[in-house]
């Protein structure tokens, strides 16, 4: 085991996408080569090019910046001169004469000509003095690699002037292997609008307004083009910038949740969800734009002193956002400006909708609308379908044409549509007040689009039916409401839902409507219903004896005595009290669901009739709902076989849920299927995949607004499998703190296991044996008796054991074999023999050791899990190194490391090559009490030791679950302290110290 570190608590980490842009690539730029960051303006490509520079600079790369705007492309050598300004006169002692004079000159440091004659203001002149000026800057840089890595840094590349350019593309295939370009180029189509984009053309429009020429980087350079390179284009010219290997990375735009978390960075106001997912859809994910639409709604609401608009209200967008729009719409001729209208004011605007709505050349008004780059160009595969490069075109023009043109476009809409939500939606802008003919078509809508699987659109649609519902259908209100409400929650808006709910809890009269409104509000809180704990009563009071209502209620109390009760043996009698209520009633559904959820607790609770339960829940007849939920008795067959080690059928089962869910579901059910599969993958050794599922999972909770816990659990599942040991730790810390919010009592012990697996794994048995008992005590507290629902018990007695606490590892060991045995639970048994042998190393017991970890290994593979197989080996290796049979231990490493590699396993293939290649040395010493380590902190006295057993920056980084730039850090205060100037030096003092 390695020697322990203590870890702050990492901030919360930014959305996946966000971190996946700058993980790459300061991976990529930290082996050499360039990164070019692509992406229209306000997407974030500065903000991220800063990060990567701060973080780069931490690990001593030396930087050269340049960030060049559209008034200095026409500048000769300015952005060179903005490069090389940090640069002193001893860069250019290397430098002929000749050559150095040119340089300066070019730089503007000599007020003497260069040989060609020519002033400095003009520039290097002649063939031969641009390869001498080329020739000086590549020496200049390739002494500053000399010291150490060097990064040049290009923002705004489009703005690059020309001579610079062609120094940078000369450079490119000659760099030094120390030398990287990280460039930043304005590209990608639409978002026009955002506010201090120069022409507002943001890098979409090029010379004569001819779409996709990149703008800036217009071919020819030649005035007027707005630009200065001249290399096929503006991607290909700012390709050629970056040395060899170059990675393109296109900044994506930000999530629902992010947008919401950048309002709140910049301190504007706490808007309800629903309005910053409007935000977030109005601006494209742009995060300029969205501060800005914030901003204006800001300026409204405190100047004009009114409420936060309406869903059916248009949002206000400022005059800097407004103008390059209108400037585009400016210039389209009148024909194609009211086929744009028709096509703004469409809910799902085709080329053939248009056409039969009298814009009988739509086709040929959309391609001038394409040049001018208002939409994108169309094609046959998406039916004609039209897509507005900026979302806020729509908005704008909306805002600008008068109310009879909007309505004529409206009715020729409606009678043009033969879509029941497109017709809808038109006779609902069209009607003056409540009217219950445009009640019932909108109500048909809903439920048209609930059966298309867009939930979004049915609550939606449901709260206009409802508002257009007369004063005298009170009943048929409410009904329109609660079933809009129960869209938003399928179609992950928890905010509007409650909002619904609320609105049918202020007038309605009836329990059964009132219980269902209170139901809502219980299923909007997803994991945190702790805060609720109010409603239950409430909701009793209302249900007034009656079992069919008390039924839906017991299935909730049920959820809530396990997630915030922590009592499984509770919320067992809840659900089988909830199930017999609902047959006697006549109400599958409820019935369904209590039943999965009676199986589920009484598979937690080892009882023997948790398979009949479950069978009986999956016996006709069906409900559609329950058989889709992540609650219903499909997903859980797939832990009935999990717990039987049966990973090819429960991944079968989840991928078919899945399926069904990804084309109509909730997102709240399809983020836990993917969990569930993420976890089923790891378990096959199916590494990336996993991570990728991981991921996908969190980023729906996050747009959806839903409950994290579960996600960054996953999320922290599969770092720790195929990831880095660092970020599974930031993903568990996320984990625990969402489940620590929200008092979940359900998955707080598994965010803990997972923070406790990272620490046992970087070798921290103590740090790790306090999480894990934790888990342990949760666990079995809430009345946990299958080892195999949550399998922490081998981790937490090889922490146990690895930590000194031999006896208290058998303990724990005893317990969970005991209740193994009883179920027949083959794959815990495996993995407890490891556990066992970890115990008996321990105690000096090697061979017998040896001897558990052959078998256990041998039974893992039979019965299918290769992680755990390729870890279990990897151990062994441990011991057969101890006995002193390092060929035995090799070969068991090598055959850990085969599993591994085959698993994209990366954290543990890192650790077990570093392994396999130190076997032949013996094992390492550590750090003794020698005088080179008196005056080392702790973490200094770790990277020492780990130094002089021959493992790189990268490698101690992944041992100690830290970064490589605090490694790197530490490191540099041990040379200072040590007076040692390579790891030469290190490993000898280590060496020479006295042995204890």
């Amino acid at each position: 085991m390695t020697a322990p570190t203590t870890l702050p608590t990492s901030p919360r980490p930014r959305a996946v996408e966000r971190t996946t842009v700058t993980e790459t690539a300061r991976a990529h730029l930290s082996h050499g080569g360039g990164v070019l960051l692509t992406g229209p303006a306000g997407i974030g490509r500065t903000t991220l090019v800063a990060h990567l520079v701060a973080e780069l600079r931490g690990r001593g790369h030396r930087i050269l910046r340049c960030s060049p705007s559209p008034a200095e492309q026409h500048t000769p050598f300015l952005c060179l001169i903005d490069l090389l300004a940090d640069l002193d006169d001893h860069a250019f002692v290397a430098l002929a004469p000749h050559e150095r004079a040119i340089l300066e000159g070019a730089l503007l440091r000599s007020a003497h000509p260069g040989r060609s004659g020519r002033g400095p203001d003009a520039g290097p002149a002649g063939e031969r003095a641009t390869l001498v000026l080329r020739i000086a800057v590549r020496k200049v840089l390739a002494r500053l690699c000399e010291a150490g890595p060097l990064l040049l840094v290009v923002d705004d590349t489009q703005w690059l002037d020309r001579p610079t350019a062609e120094i940078l593309t000369y450079l490119a295939p000659r760099a030094d292997p120390g030398m990287s370009v990280l460039a930043a180029l304005r590209s990608g189509e639409g978002f026009g609008s955002s506010p201090g984009g120069g022409d507002g053309c943001d890098g979409g429009l090029g010379s004569g307004g001819a779409p996709g020429s990149g703008g800036a980087l217009g071919p020819g350079g030649a005035p007027g083009s707005g630009g200065a390179l001249g290399f096929g284009g503006a991607l290909d010219g700012a390709l050629e910038l970056c040395p060899r290997p170059v990675r393109r990375i296109s900044v994506p735009p930000m999530t629902a949740h992010e947008t919401g978390e950048l309002l709140e960075r910049h301190e504007h106001p706490a808007w309800p969800g629903r309005l910053v997912a409007r935000l977030h859809e109005a601006s494209g994910g742009n995060p300029r734009t969205a501060l800005e639409l914030s901003s204006a709604l800001d300026e409204r609401v405190r100047l004009d002193g009114v409420d936060p608009p309406d869903p059916a209200e248009p949002l206000p967008v400022p005059h800097c956002l407004r103008r390059p729009i209108l400037d585009r719409i400016g210039a389209l001729p009148d024909r194609s400006r009211h086929t744009l209208l028709v096509a703004c004011v469409a809910v799902r605007p085709t080329v053939r909708l248009l056409r039969r709505a009298g814009c009988h050349h739509a086709s040929s008004d959309l391609d001038i609308c394409v040049r001018h780059g208002l939409v994108g160009a169309l094609s046959a595969s998406d039916h004609g379908t039209v897509r507005f490069l900026d979302p806020l075109t729509p908005l704008v023009l909306r805002a600008e044409s008068p109310y009879e043109t909007l309505v004529a476009a409206h009715q020729a809409l409606a009678d043009a549509s033969d879509d029941a939500v497109e017709r809808a939606h038109h006779l609902a802008r069209l009607a003056a007040g409540p009217d219950p003919v445009v009640a019932g078509r909108l109500a048909a809508a809903a439920t048209a689009a609930r059966r298309r699987g867009a939930p979004g659109t049915a609550a939606r649609l449901g709260r206009l039916a409802a508002e257009y519902t007369p004063a005298g259908q009170s009943e048929i209100d409410v009904e329109r409401r609660l079933t809009a409400a129960e869209d938003a929650i399928e179609a992950g808006d928890p905010a509007f839902a409650r909002h619904l709910a609320h609105e049918v809890l202020s007038d309605a009269r009836r329990a059964a409507d009132r219980v269902r409104a209170w139901n809502v509000v219980i299923d909007s809180c997803g994991q945190a219903m702790a805060e609720i704990s109010d409603v239950f009563p409430e909701a009793v009071r209302d249900a007034a004896g009656d079992p069919a209502l008390l039924a839906q209620l017991h299935y909730r109390m049920s959820w809530r005595a396990w997630m915030v009760g922590g009592s499984a043996a509770r919320a067992h009698d809840h659900a089988v009290r909830a199930a017999g209520l609902a047959a006697r009633t006549g109400d599958r559904r409820t019935e369904l669901m209590a039943l999965t959820q009676q199986a589920a607790l009484e598979l937690f609770l080892g009882l023997p009739q948790a398979e009949a339960t479950l069978a009986t829940a999956l016996a006709a007849p069906h409900d559609v709902h329950a058989m889709t939920h992540h609650n219903g008795p499909l997903y859980l067959k797939h832990r009935f076989h999990l717990v039987r080690d049966e990973l090819d059928k429960a991944r079968t089962e989840l991928r078919t849920l899945v399926y069904r869910l990804r084309q109509r579901g909730s997102a709240d059910s399809l983020s836990q299927c993917l969990i569930g599969l993420a976890q089923v993958e790891i378990e096959r050794g199916r590494c990336r995949p996993a991570l990728t599922l991981a991921r996908q999972s969190l980023r729906i909770t996050e747009e959806a607004g839903l409950s994290q816990g579960p996600a960054w659990y996953a999320v922290a599942l599969a770092e720790t499998a195929g990831g880095s040991l660092s970020q599974a730790l930031t993903a568990a810390e996320a984990a625990e703190r969402h489940s620590e919010d929200d008092n979940d009592r359900l998955f707080l012990p598994r965010a803990l296991h997972a923070a406790g697996r990272v620490r046992l794994f970087a070798g921290q048995p103590e740090q790790a044996a306090e999480l894990l008992r934790r888990t342990g005590q949760l666990e079995t507290a809430q009345g946990q008796q299958d080892p195999a629902t949550r399998r922490w018990h081998a981790d937490l007695a090889e922490a146990l054991a690895a930590g000194g606490a031999p006896d208290e590892a058998e303990a724990v060991l005893l317990t969970g074999r005991r209740q193994a045995e009883r179920l027949g639970r083959s794959g815990v048994l495996a993995t407890l023999d490891r556990a066992g042998a970890a115990i008996d190393v321990a105690r000096g017991e090697l061979v017998c050791a040896a001897v558990k970890l052959e078998g256990a290994a041998r039974r893992l593979r039979a019965i299918g899990y290769p992680l755990e197989e390729a870890r279990t080996r990897a151990a062994l290796g441990r011991v057969r190194r101890l006995l002193g049979d390092e060929q035995a231990a090799r070969a068991s490493f090598a055959a850990a490391l085969r599993i591994f590699t085959m698993a994209d396993a990366r954290p543990w293939a890192a650790m077990t090559r570093a392994e396999r290649d130190r076997a032949a040395d013996g094992p390492a010493r550590g750090p003794e009490d020698g005088s080179w380590s008196d005056h080392l902190t702790s973490t200094e006295r770790s990277v020492v030791a780990r130094v002089a057993q021959g493992a790189t920056n990268r490698e101690i980084a992944a041992g100690l679950v830290v970064s490589v730039k605090t490694v790197e850090a530490a490191l540099t205060r041990a040379y200072r302290k040590l007076g040692a100037k390579s790891r030469v030096d290190i490993t000898r003092m280590v060496m020479a110290a006295p042995t204890a």
